[in-house]
């Protein structure tokens, strides 16, 4: 008989204490007394009742088709291995790492509109490769052994319930990188306007160069550290599952007779 391989679904995952719900809180203004839930426990409620119910009901029936045989490919090839797996995880991370890493072009007229097109298109570029990337290791571990069927069956149930609440996160992780542009955006023209104030009458202010914001220190500088951080940390978090599926198919093959 197999060994399980499944745990019991929390109901309430810890979701606040991932890296990016704690770089948007950070950036998130706090909030009054009574004004209710911040930012991260809101996010944190991802799993209703209803949907406790819907993964108890799929948790279920995977276990009782515990007991069938591992299905195999038609050419008869096998499951790929996890090292396999491992490398078809770096390159996807690797190929939207570089992606994440170039920053829009500083159109004419200023705006935060080029970083919100880029950001919402790397989302759905990193939506489509993670989503191909784990729809390939759960087809992997569909032809393994049958504890590491389950795992994939299960991956599926939650996949299911979660991506709802990841859909909604993602639009928030926009607005609050506009809402950082605009405050760093607003304390240097606040801190430019208070320079030119503090020259001597018939002094010549230095012109506001936008070719400079990009320089170690300078604001955009600063907010452009925070946008790459962010994007980091979001593919973090859609690579999270994947990773633990990997993880979970090199112990039990490493632990087979």
């Amino acid at each position: 008989m197999p060994r399980p391989l499944l745990s019991p679904i929390p109901l309430n995952p810890a979701f606040a204490s991932t890296p990016l719900v704690r770089l948007l809180s950070q950036w998130t203004p706090a909030a009054p007394p009574g004004a209710g839930a911040g930012l991260g426990e809101q996010l944190a409620q991802w799993v209703s009742a209803f949907d406790a119910i819907s993964l108890h009901t799929a948790l279920r029936a995977i276990q009782a088709t515990g007991a069938a045989p591992a299905r195999r490919p038609a050419t008869g090839a096998g499951a790929a291995p996890p090292a396999a797996l491992a490398q078809d995880f770096a390159q996807v991370r690797a190929q939207q790492a570089r992606a994440i890493a170039q920053a829009p072009a500083l159109p004419n007229e200023f705006t935060y509109a080029p970083y919100r097109r880029r950001h919402l298109e790397l989302q759905r570029q990193m939506g489509l490769a993670v989503d191909a990337l784990r729809q390939r290791v759960r087809d992997a571990l569909a032809c393994a052994s049958p504890a590491l069927q389950q795992l994939a069956a299960l991956d599926a149930a939650m996949d299911k319930v979660l991506a709802p609440r990841e859909q909604a996160l993602l639009p928030v992780a926009v607005a609050v990188l506009e809402r950082r542009f605009g405050q760093l955006q607003a304390a240097h023209l606040k801190a430019l306007a208070d320079a030119r104030q503090a020259l001597p009458e018939g002094s010549e202010a230095t012109e506001d160069d936008p070719l400079l914001w990009r320089r170690p220190g300078a604001w955009l500088h600063g907010f452009e550290q925070d946008w790459h951080q962010a994007l980091g940390a979001e593919l973090d978090l859609r690579l999270e599952p994947v990773a633990g599926l990997i993880e979970a198919t090199g112990i039990e093959l490493n632990h087979s007779p």
